[in-house]
């Protein structure tokens, strides 16, 4: 969870410029065929490290960001995102993420759900999709691409995020100590019998 001011312009900042990075530099980038797309990684990483809350409004902001400037449908970014955000932002909330490779499937799984949802949206807003061949050959590239990349990604946001998490879930935790042994246990409290 983040509780910081900082925390919020942290998270501001580093959706904006990977807004911008994913509309300037990636789409010039062509590997396998396919373009990586940071956007589902960077919310999927928020929200992993921040919680539901934070991931939900970081995959609204990313995609209304990214629709305003590319000026494509409103809204059908965000929707995605937003769910996703908060998904994984659950996941992390209910379940204990830490792992070292825990990026790997989330980054995955993120990819997989943004690019089945944005053309789900697509089609039920009627803009022009179609399910060929060539477009699940894409999402299939898109797909192992943002899985090679999510460990440096999520990496980057852990590392901008850190100083500013309230709880780090992939920190190493001491494991307990064993209880102490104190004697009966009517004189647990008294200090007797250590």
């Amino acid at each position: 969870m983040i509780l910081s001011t900082q925390g919020f312009i942290r998270v501001g900042l580093l959706v904006f410029f990977t807004v911008v990075l994913q509309v300037s530099a990636m789409e010039r980038i062509t590997i396998f065929g396919g373009q990586p797309d940071l956007l589902p990684l960077v919310v999927a990483a928020v929200a992993i490290y921040a919680g539901s809350i934070p991931g939900a409004a970081c995959g609204f902001v990313a995609g209304f960001t990214l629709d305003m400037m590319i000026s494509d449908h409103l809204g059908a970014s965000s929707l995605v995102l937003t769910a996703i955000g908060y998904g994984i932002g659950r996941y992390r909330e209910v379940r204990d993420p830490a792992h070292g490779l825990m990026p790997i499937p989330l980054g995955a799984a993120a990819t997989a759900s943004y690019a089945i949802g944005t053309a789900a949206v697509g089609f039920m807003l009627s803009i022009d999709t179609s399910a060929t061949f060539g477009v699940i050959s894409d999402m299939i590239v898109l797909l192992l691409l943002n899985t090679i990349i999510a460990l440096p990604v999520f990496a980057v946001v852990r590392r901008v995020l850190g100083p500013t998490l309230a709880i780090d879930p992939l920190e190493r935790r001491r494991r307990r100590q064993g209880p102490s042994s104190t004697g009966p246990i009517g004189l647990r409290g008294l200090g007797i019998g250590r």
